[in-house]
């Protein structure tokens, strides 16, 4: 990973500002992630792949433990071999 999983969030907080489309775009260009539109709404999106279902596991849990950890809920869908990861907020 990026290092993100060692980073608090800080962006929900009351007084936070919404990212600017640079601010974004930057921090998207430095990132394996993308950034897709489902259902009306922007996202991050990560597709990571493993080499079976239990490091598949494995891996989702520990970004279920980090994001309840932070108070966001990601999307994810574990299969054999990925997990796929869609990130946004419902706040900004």
């Amino acid at each position: 990973m990026s290092g993100l999983h060692e980073k608090v969030c800080v962006a929900c907080q009351a007084d936070a500002k919404p990212a600017s489309a640079e601010e974004i775009s930057q921090f998207v260009s430095k990132t394996e992630w993308s950034l897709i539109e489902e259902s009306n709404v922007v996202q991050l999106y990560r597709l990571y792949n493993f080499s079976n279902f239990e490091k598949a596991l494995i891996f989702t849990n520990k970004v279920g433990a980090i994001a309840e950890e932070e108070g966001h809920h990601p999307k994810i869908i574990t299969e054999w071999g990925s997990v796929a990861v869609y990130w946004w907020s419902h706040k900004i």
